[in-house]
Parts: structure tokens; sequence; C-alpha cells
């Protein structure tokens, strides 16, 4: 799934498509600032979301369930969104 995501210079962000919702979502350059801790390059954003595409996912579908958005509606996740189920991950993982 990772192949459908890519860099969009009008607005300085990485997209991806959601699957089930018809819409897109967007991660700002200054997210992907704060997820670093430097200045990242396009190509960082879309190495750090490969990584972590599993939490970028369901980033968004926990935000599309909080907020009801509806179906084709794009939206965006910050990175608090993202550092959240990061962390759920990392707190699953060691059985927490």
């Amino acid at each position: 799934m990772s192949s459908e995501a890519r860099w969009r210079d009008d607005i300085a962000s990485l997209v991806f498509p959601v699957a089930g919702h018809g819409a897109i979502c967007a991660v700002h350059r200054g997210a992907f600032r704060t997820l670093l801790g430097t200045e990242p390059t396009p190509e960082a954003c879309l190495d750090y979301f490969r990584r972590f595409e599993a939490a970028f996912r369901t980033a968004a579908d926990a935000k599309i369930a909080l907020r009801d958005i509806l179906p084709g509606t794009s939206l965006h996740l910050t990175s608090r969104d993202i550092a959240r189920k990061l962390l759920e991950e990392a707190q699953i993982a060691n059985g927490e």
C-alpha cells in the first residue's frame, strides 16, 4: 500500500489514500519536522511513512471515527495524531 503514498510539493505534504473512505489524508512537512526532529526532505518523509505506515493508517482511521468525517472528505494528520498511534503500538509490542 505504501506505493500509493506520494509527496505533493504544492502543499508541502505527504498524501495517501484512506482505504474505504474515498479521500486522501495529508501529513504536512511540519508534522514530519516534529516527528523526525530535523528539517525533513520529501524523501525522508516518504521513508518515515513506509517504516510506520500502519500507525499512519490507524491514525487516519481513528481521526475519521472520532470526528465523524464523512466519506470522500479529505483530512490531515498532525504529529500528535501519529505519535499517539506510535506510542500505542510500542506499548502493545511491550505487552503493556
